[in-house]
């Protein structure tokens, strides 16, 4: 599952403890994966903020945002632990009628987190990278859900290898106090769509939702 050789086993273990299945030492305290899954929740979104950030040199903030929203979303963590394999480790000591909600993402959360006290961020960086986003994520289809076209455009662009530049200005038009926008997209440097708006972004996502209709995937 892992792709290395865990050195604190303890960790892991604890990793694969449910509030619900939680253990009692002889000291009196219980033992379960609450604080590793809070940690591994933190270092999670480090992965994936980093991992979209490298990835689109021209996604705006909104547009990675929504993006690890998505990754990172209770309901996916769940998908994404049974796809390597977690279940089978949970499963050995709980019965069917004392499982919480999300006890499998919550326990690929703490297995995050467990790794990065075991091995530091990146070796979680990679173990997430390499066993989880590239094998069973699709960015492509994350982001074709979004209705914003800013946030699609980009995505067609890193699908085929092209080169995206959004070119914006600040217009005043004769008779009227407010500035407009307009923006131009160009694709390998060729135009391809110009959009109009009262803010930059809207005019981008005009600009975008043109360039996509001339590619015809709109």
């Amino acid at each position: 599952m892992l792709g290395f050789l865990p050195r604190k086993t303890s960790l892991y273990r604890l990793a694969f403890i449910p509030k619900s299945a939680q253990q009692k030492t002889p000291s009196g305290n219980h033992l379960n994966n609450e604080r590793l899954e809070y940690l591994g929740d933190a270092v999670l979104d480090a992965i994936v903020a980093n991992h979209l950030f490298m990835r689109y040199p021209e996604g705006d903030e909104g547009f990675m945002t929504k993006l690890r929203a998505r990754i990172v979303k209770r309901k996916n963590l769940d998908y994404l632990a049974t796809k390597i394999g977690i279940p089978a480790f949970i499963d050995r000591g709980i019965t069917t009628g004392s499982k919480s909600k999300h006890i499998y993402g919550n326990a690929l959360e703490a297995l995050v987190g467990a790794i990065y006290l075991d091995r530091g961020f990146g070796c979680a960086k990679k173990f997430f990278e390499r066993k989880i986003l590239k094998r069973h994520i699709d960015l492509v289809l994350v982001a074709q859900k979004d209705p914003d076209y800013k946030s699609r455009i980009i995505e067609w662009t890193q699908k085929n290898s092209v080169e995206i530049t959004f070119e914006s200005k600040e217009e005043h038009l004769s008779g009227s106090k407010a500035p407009s926008f307009v923006s131009v997209i160009l694709l390998n440097e060729e135009a391809k769509g110009t959009g109009r708006g009262d803010s930059k972004k809207e005019a981008e996502q005009q600009a975008s939702k043109a360039a996509l209709k001339s590619i015809h995937t709109v």
